[in-house]
């Protein structure tokens, strides 16, 4: 069992926290690639009107799980398909919450989409996001970004490229389908972007930390939806705000927006600004 200190967090204790996210990302990988490769395996159902969940989001999110309490039996968890572990310690200060997302993108999983999927592991510390893994099992690629300490696909620093110019920036963009406003503002901002690109799930914010692309706006988003990739763009120098550019902060007491979570990742502050203006006309 691991030991982290209440305090500032050392080098040390970070690096134990992204040996078990490692760990745990392995795990869940492993999950992933069993049923993948025989999708006879398997069988899935709608969930709520949320799309498809399959026994594979269910064994990996527990696989995850159990490699962190394992490691760090205080530790709160609060995953997409199984719920909160140790919820009555999510609200003590100093206290870690791991969110979990198993398979991003069910649906390009159960349809085998491009491998438009992959494992989120976030780490939120003192309500702040401070480390990500968005991990893609069958092309074997993952992200790691720590807060301070950068961001790495496969054990390779990254970075993003700032692009200056929104009428020749590189966005995937999410459709809003639930509110007037955030229509209104998706389609002033889809006006003046470049190349535009869709629904690319949690893989396309590790491009963007990887400099192929330049923006992501995304909405209608859980905690563990997005808390994972702050972490990943930031440690590449990206930025990542809401829409109104606000920075992102989750504790389990915080609400869930009406129609979710609105964010805007970019490649760095520049893009970043143009973004934000283009959403608030």
């Amino acid at each position: 069992m691991a030991t982290i200190s209440s305090t500032q967090l050392s080098d040390m204790e970070l690096n134990s926290l992204t040996q078990i996210a490692n760990k745990a990302a392995d795990a869940a990988g492993e999950v992933v690639r069993k049923y993948y490769s025989n999708a006879a395996r398997f069988q899935f159902r709608e969930k709520d009107g949320d799309g498809p969940v399959t026994c594979a989001d269910v064994e990996a999110e527990q696989a995850i799980s159990s490699v962190i309490l394992e490691a760090f039996p205080s530790h709160s968890i609060y995953g997409e398909e199984t719920g909160w572990h140790n919820r009555e310690n999510a609200i003590m200060p100093n206290q870690f919450v791991w969110v979990l997302d198993p398979i991003d993108g069910t649906s390009s999983f159960v349809g085998k989409d491009n491998c438009a999927f992959g494992i989120l592991i976030g780490l939120v510390y003192n309500g702040k996001p401070i480390l990500g893994c968005i991990d893609q099992p069958i092309l074997k690629l993952r992200w790691v970004g720590v807060k301070g300490k950068g961001t790495t696909i496969n054990g390779e620093r990254v970075s993003t490229l700032d692009c200056c110019d929104l009428g020749k920036a590189r966005v995937h963009l999410k459709v809003p389908n639930y509110n007037d406003d955030a229509k209104k503002a998706y389609d002033c901002l889809s006006k003046k972007v470049g190349k535009k690109l869709f629904n690319g799930n949690c893989v396309v914010f590790g491009e963007l930390a990887s400099g192929f692309v330049d923006v992501v706006v995304d909405c209608a988003l859980d905690p563990y939806d997005f808390l994972a990739l702050v972490p990943v763009v930031e440690g590449a120098g990206g930025v990542v705000t809401d829409w109104e550019g606000r920075e992102l902060e989750w504790n389990a007491e915080t609400p869930v927006p009406e129609g979710g979570f609105k964010i805007v990742a970019t490649a760095g502050k520049t893009i970043h600004q143009h973004v934000i203006n283009a959403l608030s006309q």
